[in-house]
């Protein structure tokens, strides 16, 4: 058994983008790990990364957080964009890519070269389930999203409809318009909107696992169990196995 603070020195591993990437990066050089916490609202991401953030500087672990619309970029236009309801789905999807292209090349691809465990509160996953569900064509979004480099391990915190409803309603007393899928017209109910449309991205998620082939976790659990699980399975990663 390792000691708590033991440090786990990352090991090399075989870098690629899903697609084109970006031009002129020397992906040897990325000596990093590149770890994507998945889920809905409500499946415990947050509380997941700032735990493993703390285990993995408590063991000599530099590390950086990305998420959906942390650009500097674009994050304010789109939370604004947002808030009229009255985006279209293309607008939408360009505005969350540009997004996630702008930390991809400033905050990403910089810290894995300079050795960083970069942890990601989503990735592109998200971004082409919302887009999926939206009637997006999965070609277009392939491409769109070739810029992605593949990371190291991806966790999806698997939790149904029934009960992310209910953790929402405890933690804010209210739905989101755009995680209810109230632009998609499924129902004038916020509530049942939210419940087609979780279920749908759920689905989703679950087809996009077997192209992707990322890790489902039960997310019913504990923190404390969840985490337990994120650590072993990490500690594997930066092991090399």
């Amino acid at each position: 058994m390792k000691p708590r603070n033991q440090i786990l020195v990352p090991q090399p591993s075989r870098r690629r983008y899903y697609g084109y990437g970006i031009p002129g990066v020397d992906l040897s050089a990325l000596a990093g790990k590149l770890i994507v916490v998945e889920g809905a609202d409500g499946s415990g991401r947050s509380t997941q990364i700032a735990l493993l953030v703390e285990w993995l500087e408590g063991g000599g672990h530099a590390t950086v957080q990305v998420g959906l619309k942390r650009s500097t970029l674009v994050s304010e236009e789109l939370e604004q964009a947002q808030e009229g309801n009255i985006l279209s789905r293309t607008t939408l999807s360009l505005f969350y890519a540009t997004d996630f292209a702008d930390q991809l090349e400033n905050i990403i691809l910089p810290a894995l070269k300079a050795g960083f465990i970069v942890l990601a509160d989503r990735y592109i996953y998200t971004l082409m389930a919302r887009d999926l569900v939206r009637g997006m064509d999965s070609t277009w979004l392939k491409n769109l999203y070739g810029i992605a480099l593949e990371p190291d391990a991806v966790f999806y915190l698997n939790v149904p409809p029934e009960q992310l409803v209910q953790r929402t309603f405890a933690k804010n007393t209210a739905l989101d318009y755009w995680e209810s899928g109230m632009d998609l017209g499924l129902s004038r109910d916020m509530f049942d909107s939210f419940m087609k449309y979780q279920t749908a991205m759920h689905k989703t998620f679950r087809e996009l696992q077997r192209t992707y082939d990322f890790t489902m976790v039960d997310g019913t659990r504990t923190a404390d169990a969840i985490n337990a699980e994120l650590r072993k399975k990490i500690s594997a990663v930066l092991a090399g196995k």
